[in-house]
């Protein structure tokens, strides 16, 4: 046996994981089943399903899983059987399992979704043709908007996720939530020293100092970016689904919208250099457009848009120095922490630079 034969004889056990398919997902088939490995990270493994009626999907944690995934996979399979209610592009889950004996951990299947993704590979985001280019790149942001909207504008009570997150006042633990994770990190990676960041100081105090008075409360995707994201084939850029709900909540949904824009140029500033740009922002729009592209869409008031700016690129800030940690504690390799170094330093220059022009 193979030591891809035997990690799929691990992850998914083709007797028990058959006989659950059989009677919670008769939509795959009645056939041999076949698994393969699609990819695998360390929060979790996707496998494909293939009983000769077409490809599943299957969603499950890793052998040795890092804390909090086994609950995650369930949150996963409990929000996109919730969307199944709604017109927001997700993949459509078939069926979840939380009786770890069947496989050795929870799992949820799902539909396979045709389409593409953008890849992340040598540092940069590459989209497959002819979106890899003008005119049709311009549009890839204004699609995954268009998903946003539809997201936001959905009643998560209705949909059976009014306890899918921590009631009121989301806005106001945010900068503790974040502030408290990026000081976690000293004790979590041993050779970790910390770090002082320009702008830090000033940025907190600002977003303390400016939480909105009326908060708006729906469904948040949590790391909404073009990876997290498949599209149609063929132009125009059309959402096919939007992917990888791990990070979702319940929360001011206008917070994704400030996490996606925040690497996209500004219109104060339109020809300024992103030099750890994933992608190359004169391809994009600018952020403003979007936000207001976003606002016509929600009715949520274009004013907000900057301090949910502030917020978002303060969280990835707080949320990305762990590269940095693990690179010094040795768990990465010191060329990512230095790159992630310089992307987590600009994160707190531009927060402190936006503040300062709306002074």
């Amino acid at each position: 046996m193979s030591q891809i034969e035997h990690n799929l004889a691990e992850l998914a056990p083709i007797g028990p994981l058959t006989d659950w398919l059989d009677a919670h997902v008769p939509q795959l088939g009645k056939g041999p089943l076949q698994t393969a490995i699609l990819s695998g990270g360390t929060s979790n493994v996707v496998l494909t399903l293939d009983r000769g009626e077409g490809l599943m999907v299957l969603r499950r944690p890793p052998a040795v899983p890092p804390p909090g995934a086994e609950k995650g996979v369930l949150r996963e399979a409990r929000i996109l059987t919730a969307l199944g209610q709604t017109d927001v592009p997700h993949p459509h889950c078939y069926g979840a399992c939380e009786d770890a004996t069947v496989i050795g951990r929870p799992f949820y299947v799902m539909e396979m979704v045709k389409g593409w993704a953008p890849n992340l590979r040598d540092e940069k985001i590459h989209n497959e043709p002819p979106f890899d280019r003008m005119p049709y790149i311009y549009g890839i942001p204004f699609a995954i908007i268009d998903g946003l909207i539809k997201l936001a504008n959905v009643d998560h009570v209705a949909i059976g996720l009014g306890d899918y997150g921590k009631p009121g006042k989301f806005l106001e633990r945010q900068v503790d939530r974040w502030a408290g994770q990026l000081a976690s990190y000293k004790e979590r990676y041993a050779g970790y020293e910390g770090r002082s960041f320009a702008g830090y100081a000033e940025t907190e105090k600002w977003l303390r100092a400016n939480v909105l008075a009326n908060e708006v409360t729906g469904i948040i995707h949590g790391d909404v970016g073009t990876p997290n994201m498949m599209f149609h084939h063929g132009p125009p850029p059309r959402l096919a689904a939007m992917i990888d709900w791990e990070l979702s909540t319940i929360g001011d949904p206008m917070i994704d919208l400030g996490w996606f824009t925040g690497g996209m140029r500004d219109e104060d500033d339109p020809d300024k250099a992103f030099p750890t740009a994933l992608q190359d922002p004169k391809l994009f729009p600018t952020k403003q457009e979007l936000a207001r592209y976003y606002c016509a869409g929600t009715g949520r008031d274009f004013s907000d848009y900057e301090y949910f700016s502030v917020l978002a690129k303060f969280k990835s800030g707080c949320l990305l120095e762990y590269k940095v940690a693990a690179a010094e504690a040795g768990q990465l390799p010191k060329d990512v922490g230095r790159f992630f170094a310089r992307i987590v330093d600009n994160c707190f220059k531009e927060t402190a630079a936006q503040i300062a022009r709306m002074k």
